[in-house]
C-alpha cells in the first residue's frame, strides 16, 4: 500500500470516529420514557416468540424461581437498551421469558434500589418496558423486616397496601399520558382479588399466609429500634428498600398488582441481635420451596382473572 493510500485510509477512520451521531442515533439519544420503554420491548420481543401477560419481579435471594420457567430465554439487564443494571447482592440481574405451565411470564430474577443510587424512575423503569410489553399483572416480590411480631422470620406475607417513606415517586416530572393520568388513585393498589387467590393457596398449600401493611425505605442502612418502633406505630407490618415505585408505575399504567413479601428478618429491636444480609439470603433460601409452590399456585389463578 503506498504511503499515499494509507494517509487516506487513516483519515477516513478519524472521520468515523469524529463524525457526528446520525439522526436515528440522536432521536434514540432525544426519546422519552415511553419511547425508551418501547424499544426495550422490542429487543426483548426480537429475542422470543412469547408474549407475557403476567411479569414477576423476585427479590433478595427469590430468583431461583425462574430457573423453574420451561422453555426460557435468559437476557441478561446489560443487554436490553435503557435496562438499568442490578448491582444488590443476591440479585443475578437477567430477565428470563418462559412459561409456567401454559402461561408466559416474564421473570426479573433482582431488581435495582434507590440506594445503589438509581432514580426512582430507573427503578421503575423495567415496569414501564411491562406496560410496553402488553403485561397486564406484575407479581412483585421482596425480602422484609417483620415489624409485626407474628411476621416471624419464614414467613410469606401477601401485601395490603403501602406506606411510602422512600421520599420520591416515579411519576415526579411532566407526566406522559401514554402511561398513564398526571394523578391517579391508589386506593387498590394491591389488587384484591390477587390478594384473596395467594392466601388461598397459601392456606391451601399449609404454608399459612397472612396479609400486611409495607412501609418502603430508600436504604441502604438497617432502620434503628426508634425506627421500628415508628413504623409499628404508623400501621406498618413489614419493611424494605424496595417495590413502593414500581408499584405506584404498574398501577400508573393500568396493570394489577400482587405484592409477596418473605419475612428475612426480624426488624431492629424486636429481637436482641444485629442484621445482616447474609441472613436475608439465608432465609430466602430455606422457605425456597414454599415460595416457588405458592407462585405456581397463584399464576394460573391470576392468569385467569386477566384473561
Amino acid at each position: 500500500m503506498s504511503a499515499k493510500k494509507a494517509r487516506l485510509k487513516t483519515q477516513k477512520r478519524r472521520d468515523a470516529i469524529q463524525r457526528p451521531a446520525t439522526l436515528p442515533q440522536k432521536a434514540l439519544m432525544l426519546a422519552g420514557e415511553f419511547e425508551r420503554a418501547g424499544l426495550a420491548a422490542d429487543f426483548i420481543f426480537s429475542r422470543t416468540k412469547l408474549r407475557p401477560q403476567i411479569a414477576l419481579v423476585l427479590g433478595s435471594g427469590l430468583g431461583a424461581f425462574a430457573d423453574e420457567f420451561n422453555g426460557a430465554t435468559r437476557i441478561p439487564y446489560a443487554e436490553i437498551p435503557y435496562f438499568p443494571r442490578s448491582t444488590a447482592i443476591g440479585h443475578a440481574g437477567q430477565l428470563v421469558i418462559g412459561k409456567v405451565g401454559a402461561i408466559a411470564v416474564a421473570g426479573m430474577q433482582g431488581r435495582v434500589h434507590l440506594y445503589e443510587g438509581y432514580s426512582a424512575k430507573d427503578v421503575a423503569f423495567p415496569i414501564r418496558v411491562f406496560a410496553r410489553m402488553g403485561v397486564k399483572a406484575v407479581i412483585l416480590t421482596n425480602a422484609a423486616g417483620g415489624i409485626k411480631r407474628e411476621f416471624t422470620q419464614g414467613r410469606l406475607v401477601v401485601i395490603s397496601d403501602h406506606i411510602n417513606l422512600q421520599g420520591v415517586s416515579p411519576l415526579t416530572g411532566p407526566n406522559d399520558e401514554r402511561f398513564g393520568l398526571r394523578f391517579h388513585d391508589m386506593t387498590a393498589a394491591y389488587d384484591k382479588r390477587f390478594r384473596e387467590m395467594a392466601v388461598s393457596e397459601g392456606n391451601r398449600l399449609g404454608i399459612g399466609m397472612n396479609e400486611g401493611v409495607y412501609a418502603g425505605l430508600a436504604g441502604p442502612s438497617y432502620e434503628t429500634p426508634a425506627e421500628i418502633r415508628y413504623l409499628r406505630t404508623i400501621g406498618a407490618d413489614l419493611v424494605g428498600m424496595s417495590t413502593v415505585p414500581e408499584v405506584i408505575a404498574a398501577r400508573h399504567s393500568g396493570m394489577r398488582v400482587l405484592g409477596i413479601s418473605c419475612v428475612t428478618n426480624a426488624a431492629a429491636g424486636i429481637l436482641d441481635q444485629p442484621l445482616n444480609h447474609v441472613e436475608v439470603l439465608e432465609t430466602a433460601e430455606r422457605v425456597k420451596g414454599q415460595f416457588i409452590s405458592l407462585l405456581k399456585a397463584v399464576i394460573p389463578r391470576v392468569g385467569e382473572a386477566i384473561a
